[in-house]
């Protein structure tokens, strides 16, 4: 039987864009390491290729959690909706330059959805979303240069525009081609217009992935089916084969070619604050450092910034207005980037950022992970990267990231990492076990000793029914206060405190010690506080401790040891 002649779209509508963000994933989780070979500078604001993957991935994550909440079962969300959704998500999920240039791409091409109020795509319509989109990208860095991600979208985005005036009626197939043509030629001519590049032989690394995203747009075009691509593949003419040696590294900066440059990396997302706060910030950073991306839409931005004095960068923050995930990194730990293989690290997933301030504290690397926006394989392996450690043990805190942290496990091996997965279901779980973490000890010591410790806490939490559903308990309506035991429903009320109460004393039994109390963000103030003091009226000798989680979804999270 003949094979069936590939179907050439006419139009981008919901499903193929979200074909088209699944296809660009996977070209970025395929090609990650040869782009992130191609970084020139010493301090590519972490990998480039890796910051693409990691970006896309916990976008889609984010934007699918989203819409599974608006959307009935096996719908297909409007594309408006799609585009709104991804752009919130790319902009709270960017990582580094790249990663926070890619999410002005798809917020320019989101915004002229939402202008155009489209349902679908046409090649008109997208030569304006590419217009859009780069005007947005070239807007987010203060000192933008050619020879970069933007001056191959400018060539792109003009191309597309000059075809489509000319040709009105040209397809959606082969205005694709224009594209991925213009880009292909742009990304070449990128080791032109940049010394340092031309200096390593290398083409600019977010050019690079730029064209991947395009390819996989054309890929869903022209109905190509999906491949799996060889990782062992190199592009032709991205790197030489024997890239000139240089003396010393290059510096991500103009005319930074005597290796000079900020200290510190710093990054954190700003809200409850306005346009003109905003750019009071943008000038005020300006003066402290390079490397400056200050972008954002609905009151939410995400800054960007290489300093000398990161306190500095912060507080400026704080004048502007509230901000929160702090990251600073210090540029001579990412470049030396050495395993230290006899040292032992902990990499723990939170919920909240109380429970995260926890887990900072006691010297682990945190990856915020949560009901809705749960760490992926890619953050964790990330994480676990950064620890430079050896011997890494994860604890996931929650049972739908286990696998995940498992796959991080898996992925590490090859670089020689050894990484251990304790399996604590909750948070309370992870906090008892890291209690025990021995930094003398080694690894199958302590991983026995913190599994021991997670898998002797009883553990129970408090929540209100979002939807009616059958649980162990019997039937539990919107708005009923469920108690659950060890992962399982087991207290269906009405009051917030009984539930909580009842929940305390079947974790405590005859034995309990130790009763861990960690409030969420939709807490009352006083609730915590209540249940232990009416816990200690029948167990005065019982130690509380308190911990303000500000975790969603559960007012408490408990464990008795």
């Amino acid at each position: 039987m003949a094979a069936r002649p590939p179907r050439v779209l006419t139009h981008v509508d919901a499903p193929s864009f979200l074909r088209w963000a699944a296809a660009a994933r996977s070209a970025f989780g395929t090609a990650r390491a040869e782009i992130d070979a191609l970084n020139v500078f010493p301090v590519p604001d972490g990998d480039t290729g890796t910051n693409l993957y990691l970006t896309l991935d916990a976008a889609l994550d984010r934007a699918r959690s989203a819409l599974e909440r608006q959307v009935a079962p096996g719908d297909f969300a409007p594309l408006v909706q799609m585009c709104q959704e991804m752009s919130r998500a790319m902009l709270l999920t960017a990582r580094g330059n790249s990663g926070v240039i890619l999410s002005q791409l798809f917020r320019g091409f989101a915004d002229q959805v939402v202008s155009d109020d489209a349902a679908q795509l046409d090649s008109a319509s997208l030569a304006a979303a590419l217009v859009r989109a780069d005007e947005l990208a070239w807007q987010a860095v203060t000192e933008p240069k050619e020879g970069t991600i933007l001056s191959v979208s400018r060539a792109t985005s003009q191309a597309c525009e000059q075809r489509q005036q000319t040709d009105p009626t040209v397809s959606l197939a082969d205005l694709v081609t224009v594209a991925v043509q213009t880009a292909s030629a742009a990304l070449a001519h990128t080791t032109d217009q940049l010394p340092v590049l031309a200096r390593a032989g290398v083409v600019d690394a977010g050019g690079a992935g730029y064209l991947l995203l395009l390819e996989a747009l054309q890929r869903v075009v022209h109905g190509v089916a999906p491949t799996i691509d060889d990782p062992m593949r190199r592009r032709p003419g991205w790197a030489q084969p024997h890239p000139p040696v240089q003396t010393r590294p290059a510096v991500d900066g103009p005319d930074d070619a005597d290796g000079t440059g900020p200290a510190f990396e710093v990054m954190y997302l700003l809200d409850e604050t306005d346009e003109t706060r905003v750019e009071s910030l943008r000038s005020r950073l300006a003066t402290l450092g390079d490397s400056l991306l200050v972008v954002g839409s609905e009151g939410t931005w995400n800054v960007h910034v290489h300093v000398d004095d990161p306190g500095a960068a912060v507080e400026a923050g704080v004048e502007a207005g509230r901000p929160h995930r702090i990251v600073i990194t210090h540029f001579g730990d990412q470049i030396s980037d050495r395993i230290d293989e006899q040292a032992i690290a902990v990499v723990a997933c939170a919920a909240g950022e109380g429970i995260a301030e926890v887990f900072r504290a006691a010297g682990t690397v945190t990856v915020m992970s949560g009901p809705g926006q749960r760490a992926s394989a890619g953050q964790l392996l990330d994480a676990i990267r950064t620890t430079h450690a050896g011997h890494v043990i994860v604890l996931p805190n929650d049972a739908d990231t286990e696998l995940a942290a498992q796959a991080a496990a898996q992925a590490a091996e090859p670089a020689g990492l050894r990484v251990e997965v304790v399996r604590s279901r909750t948070a309370v779980q992870g906090i008892a076990a890291l209690a025990v973490f021995d930094h003398e000890a080694d690894l199958s010591t302590n991983v026995s000793a913190m599994a021991a410790a997670a898998e002797a806490t009883r553990h129970g939490a408090v929540t209100i029914a979002h939807k009616q559903a059958l649980t162990a308990a019997g039937w539990c309506h919107i708005g009923d206060v469920l108690g659950a035991v060890d992962g399982e429903f087991v207290i269906i009320g009405s009051d917030l405190y009984e539930v909580a109460g009842e929940i305390v004393e079947r974790l405590l039994g005859d034995d309990g010690e130790l009763l861990t109390v960690v409030s969420g963000e939709d807490a009352p103030p006083d609730l915590a506080s209540a249940v232990a003091a009416a816990a200690r009226i029948r167990r005065r000798d019982l130690e509380v401790t308190f911990i303000h989680g500000h975790q969603p979804l559960y007012p408490l999270l408990l464990g008795v040891e």
